[in-house]
């Protein structure tokens, strides 16, 4: 896995006392009386209206007091911040205080007009109050609170956040709720609202599904990005100087179908397995014939390079010495035809375990486009599965944004995908199959990060996916073989139970942050191009889970229904369905995966 570099700041605490000057000490019984708690909802009993955090959610346990508590979580390259900029006066005395847990934890000011403070702890296994105090300058109406982690370290709480001091000079008063909030349009990537104003307001804040995403300072928005066929929730709240109002009633719009991806031949639900068509193990040989009418995409394992950095592919179908039940490629090619005519897809899936391949030069590129393009029009295959594994995609030093990779590698494979797609046309059906370590661990990590020293694999399907997103047809990301990984939570998931690929398919249908940088965010794929894969049985990988955790995860991800612990972020009706390692492993197993799907989508 990845080494993440974790740097410690050593940090001096400065610790003044208070100056014993006349001005301070006897001030008036009246000054005393106006000071307040200017700070809004730092108990976080109103999840993080009013703050803004790199890397934060409200939890309900561990709490200081109330119901609710900041969990922010560091990476290797964000401290996790959430800020709040709260309206104060001139030349006016403030206590900042504050309780947390957690190793490394900050609670700070700044843009004070004087000198920005902070105060912190290295070490609280359990709630301890932080506390500092500062002047405001001449000039200073407004400062910055802040709490914060430290690069790489584990989770912090914060709780019960105050500024006390005199109020603001603004209006006094947040503004009330906006009210007749509604939609004006509906497309596949977008909603557009609109509210009636609020006297007093200077701005609106826009949530979808409980997150903050956009303010602006008219009556309307427009939120786009948004994947098709999706439900979402909308809500606004108002802003001035005081602080933010209530949230507003809530909207819910559900966006069009989109379409693209040669997806539009497919059932709105479908199920796809390998088939080990170039080898036997435990399993068992399955002829292609044989597969049940169930299985709307049989991957056809695999297609392997005769060396690594060759890009010439090859499939070998399995030998009869290995396979004694094996059809002849007369027979295998008839059942091909006849699984189309039955609206069934045939891939060929390149890669696997043992099949590194590494496009590094233009040579490499053509040479796996005219090798898969023999494959293909031997077989009369729909398409092609990119089952890259191991070390055959991996960033350079210095190739951080996943938009615009300059890789050779990387470049390498998408151009020639993208030749393969405009080859065949629109019916070209494009499949990816990567491991989590390539795709949500991104989230966390990407390359070797910003000092160096991470793992360069982490996170490097991200630009092929991107690229392709416009042609890609499913990706069904492997849920299992997996290490724990970081949700949108900022919590870990491990293997093992419905959470797992709720997580796992919440990242890839809401978009995520890439490194923690919110200003390279991964878009949202659209539902009917994902997939969740898993394995048919314990035999198939580690990360099986029952037909009863099967059907938990996609009552969450298609109804919001029986979700557990993770809160997803929408609500994904056209989830496309189930991809599984492997036809082979679920007939040894008495087809359970093919029953449970067939169970649920009838």
């Amino acid at each position: 896995m990845e080494r993440a570099r974790r740097t410690r700041s050593v940090l001096a605490a400065l610790t003044a006392a208070l100056l014993a000057v006349p001005g301070i000490t006897a001030l008036s019984s009246a000054a005393r009386a106006a000071d307040a708690d200017v700070a809004a909802n730092g108990g976080f009993e109103s999840g993080l209206t009013g703050w803004t955090c790199t890397a934060g959610t409200t939890v309900n346990a561990p709490v200081h007091s109330g119901s609710s508590a900041l969990q922010a979580t560091p990476s290797g390259s964000d401290n996790a911040r959430c800020s709040q900029t709260v309206t104060v006066q001139p030349n006016a005395q403030y206590t900042l205080s504050g309780y947390v847990r957690g190793s490394y934890v900050y609670l700070g000011a700044t843009g004070t007009g004087t000198t920005d403070v902070s105060a912190w702890t290295q070490s609280a296994p359990d709630w301890q109050k932080l506390s500092t105090t500062f002047r405001t300058g001449a000039a200073t109406t407004k400062v910055t609170i802040h709490t914060h982690g430290w690069y790489g370290t584990g989770a912090y709480q914060a709780d019960d956040i105050t500024l006390v001091g005199p109020g603001g000079s603004g209006t006094g008063q947040p503004p009330a709720a906006p009210a007749g909030l509604r939609t004006t349009s509906v497309t596949s990537s977008s909603v557009g609202l609109s509210w009636s104003a609020v006297t007093g307001a200077t701005g609106y804040a826009v949530y979808r599904d409980g997150a903050r995403v956009q303010t602006v300072t008219g009556t309307s928005a427009t939120v786009s990005g948004l994947a098709a066929a999706t439900a979402y929730s909308f809500q606004v709240t108002a802003l001035n100087d005081a602080g933010e109002s209530a949230k507003s009633a809530t909207v819910t719009a559900t966006t069009t179908a989109g379409s693209g991806g040669g997806t539009s031949d497919l059932p709105p639900h479908a199920l796809v397995g390998y088939l080990h068509a170039s080898f036997a193990n435990g399993a068992g040989y399955t002829r292609l014939a044989d597969v049940p009418d169930s299985w709307d995409v049989i991957d056809l394992a695999f297609g392997e390079p005769t060396s690594v950095t060759s890009g010439d592919i090859r499939f070998r179908r399995c030998p009869v010495t290995e396979c004694p039940n094996v059809e002849s490629d007369a027979e295998f090619k008839a059942a091909v035809k006849a699984k189309q005519a039955a609206g069934k897809k045939v891939l060929i899936s390149i890669g696997g375990q043992n099949g590194q391949v590494q496009l590094t030069t233009a040579a490499a590129r053509d040479t796996f486009v005219s090798s898969v393009s023999d494959i293909i029009d031997t077989y009369g295959l729909d398409g092609l599965d990119i089952d890259f594994e191991g070390h055959s995609l991996s960033l350079n030093p210095n190739d951080t944004d996943f938009k615009n990779p300059t890789t050779p590698v990387i470049v390498n494979l998408i151009s020639a995908l993208k030749t393969l797609k405009a080859k065949y046309g629109a019916k070209f059906v494009l499949t990816m199959a990567p491991e989590t370590f390539f795709v949500q661990n991104g989230y966390q990590y990407y390359g070797t990060g910003k000092w160096g020293g991470q793992d360069p694999r982490c996170g490097a399907y991200l630009p092929v996916i991107h690229a392709l997103r416009d042609d890609l047809t499913l990706l069904h990301v492997q849920d299992y073989n997996s290490g724990p990984i970081m949700g949108l939570d900022n919590q870990y998931h491990s293997m093992g139970g419905a959470d797992f690929h709720i997580a796992m398919t919440d990242m890839l249908l809401t978009g995520f942050p890439v490194a923690g940088d919110q200003n390279n965010v991964f878009p949202p794929l659209r539902p009917d191009q994902v997939a969740i894969g898993m394995p048919a049985s314990t035999n198939a990988g580690n990360g099986h889970v029952s037909p009863a955790e099967v059907t938990k995860t996609l009552d969450c991800l298609t109804k919001k229904t029986n979700c557990g612990s993770y809160a997803t972020h929408g609500t994904w009706p056209a989830l496309r369905g189930l991809m599984t390692w492997s036809v082979n492993w679920d007939r040894y197993a008495n087809w359970e995966f093919q029953k449970t799907f067939d169970a649920y989508f009838g």
